[in-house]
C-alpha cells in the first residue's frame, strides 16, 4: 500500500486554505451587496436569516468549484472546507457585529456548511474528471 508523501498531504492542506479564503471573500461580498439590497428595497426581517443562509452555501460551493482540484476524496475535503468555513466566518460576522453568540444557529451553521461543503466537493472533484 502506498503512502502518501508530505508534498500531496500539503497540496490538499493548500486547497483547503485556498477554498476558504474564496469563499470568506464571496461571503464578505454578498453580505455586503445583499444589505444594500435590504436597505433599498422593502425585505421582510424573515427572509434575511434565509438570505444568510445562501450566502454562506453559495460560498462554500464557490470555495471548494475553484479550489479543489485534485481528484480523490472530494467529499471529505469539502465537508472539510464548509466545516471550517462556517467556524471562520462566525469568528469574523462576530467580530463585525461586536458580540459572540453560541447556539443553536451556530450547530445549524456548521450542518450546513459540512453538507453544502460534501456536495461541492463531489461536484468539484468530477468536474475535474470530465474536463
Amino acid at each position: 500500500m502506498r503512502r502518501k508523501s508530505s508534498t500531496e498531504n500539503k497540496g490538499y492542506v493548500f486547497e483547503i486554505i485556498k477554498a476558504n479564503i474564496i469563499a470568506l471573500i464571496f461571503a464578505l461580498v454578498a453580505v455586503l451587496l445583499s444589505a444594500l439590497v435590504v436597505k433599498l428595497f422593502t425585505v421582510s426581517d424573515k427572509a434575511i436569516p434565509i438570505i444568510n443562509q445562501v450566502i454562506k452555501g453559495l460560498a462554500v460551493f464557490i470555495g471548494c468549484i475553484f479550489s479543489l482540484k485534485r481528484p480523490n476524496n472530494g467529499w471529505l475535503r469539502g465537508m472539510i472546507c464548509g466545516f471550517i468555513f462556517m467556524w471562520i466566518s462566525y469568528v469574523v460576522f462576530s467580530l463585525l457585529d461586536s458580540r459572540f453568540v453560541f447556539g443553536l444557529s451556530l450547530l445549524n451553521d456548521c450542518v450546513l456548511g459540512t453538507v453544502s461543503g460534501m456536495i461541492s466537493g463531489i461536484i468539484a472533484v468530477n468536474i475535474r474528471k470530465r474536463q
